[in-house]
């Protein structure tokens, strides 16, 4: 998608709702906070039968990730509830399920400890070599790109090819770039998943995870994974979402384009011993970033001597907010080895906010002088 299609699209996302309102409506969506209905008679000739089946507070808010994905979409009350209910509702015992070794270690350890007992077989590729060995025999390829932490990059058209011919389901968890900044149901992929606690609400206030995808059996499964579990987001943290995704294309933007003033001047600074970030010409990934994705996200990874260096940097700069989170307006920043990731003692997830460009490149250029 062109720059004019994603402006398009922006305002499109504004103003879906218009054509619907009638004179004296609110022009906001409503908070819907119940868990009955009025239901005389016949349940099924009512919209609305029971809060665990529908809420018209998550319906607005899944028209409005509709809009942004051109595709039905559903929510989750979580990331992880999302990628929970694409692993469920489509992995039987018997099933080989591909993850990517290097993206996000929850979803490895969901299939570890609950889909492995339950008889599915899953095996693991990093990001950048996910297509090595080819996928035939599988019956459920997920990926992650980029890779969270380390930004490494797959080519989705030539996995969501090969997926194709062999017969598996493909998704790709998207929550990094949104789809703003890459397409993957475009590119080819079955199912899209995202988790909407970072950039797609963008103010740190919530959880909520959505799953898009143009196949209507698979949302069909979905929609009954989600009644039949519960995993049922709140209306209020639905309408919170929803009021966030309303300004996502501005937050966006301005963090990817500070990102890549950031990336460029870190590759170049004399304590930074490595930079990841797909936008710069010299990064592995880049040529295929470049072919498949309309910005190059807001998640930049920085390697410093040891990890003294990286605990001073991160909580001695004072744009920089220590958290495990990323997407949001605050520029936020860990070291992922303490979790347990494959990385260096001193390797930094960084996740450019809204800060100015300048006023936050000399703070984390002073940060980065004091920590070494």
């Amino acid at each position: 998608m062109n720059k004019h299609d994603l402006d398009a699209l922006a305002a499109r996302l504004l103003h879906h709702r218009d054509a619907t309102l009638q004179p004296g409506d609110s022009v906001v969506p409503g908070i819907w906070p119940t868990a009955v209905f009025h239901l005389p008679g016949n349940p099924s000739n009512a919209p609305y039968q029971y809060g665990r089946f529908h809420n018209p507070t998550w319906e607005a808010l899944e028209a409005a990730l509709g809009v942004l994905e051109g595709a039905e979409t559903i929510v989750f009350p979580s990331g992880m509830a999302a990628i929970a209910a694409v692993l469920f509702a489509n992995v039987r015992a018997g099933d080989r399920v591909l993850l990517p070794s290097d993206g996000y270690y929850t979803t490895r350890m969901l299939a570890e400890h609950f889909l492995k007992p339950l008889g599915a077989l899953f095996e693991t590729r990093p990001t950048a070599r996910l297509l090595d060995g080819g996928v035939q025999g599988f019956r459920f390829v997920m990926a992650e790109t980029p890779s969270n932490p380390g930004l490494d990059v797959c080519d989705i058209a030539a996995i969501a090819a090969a997926a194709k011919a062999a017969g598996a389901t493909f998704a790709v968890d998207n929550t990094t770039m949104t789809a703003l900044g890459q397409r993957p149901l475009d590119l080819g992929a079955d199912l899209m998943v995202s988790a909407d606690t970072k950039a797609v609400n963008g103010h740190s206030d919530t959880l909520m995870g959505h799953v898009a995808t143009r196949d209507g059996a698979a949302m069909a499964r979905l929609r009954e994974w989600r009644k039949y579990s519960g995993a049922i987001p709140g209306p209020f943290e639905a309408w919170l979402v929803h009021r966030g995704l309303e300004t996502l294309e501005v937050r966006f933007a301005r963090m990817c384009a500070t990102a890549a003033v950031i990336a460029e001047r870190l590759q170049g600074h004399e304590n930074v011993l490595a930079v990841r970030y797909p936008g710069l010409k010299n990064d592995p990934s880049h040529d295929i970033a470049r072919r498949q994705m309309a910005a190059f996200g807001s998640m930049i990874t920085l390697t410093l001597r040891d990890e003294a260096a990286a605990e001073r940097f991160i909580t001695g700069c004072p744009l920089i907010q220590p958290s495990t989170s990323f997407g949001g307006v605050r520029t936020c920043a860990e070291r992922r080895a303490r979790w347990g990731d494959a990385v260096a003692p001193g390797f930094v997830r960084l996740s450019v906010g809204i800060e100015p460009a300048e006023v936050l490149w000399t703070a984390i250029d002073e940060a980065l002088r004091a920590s070494s």
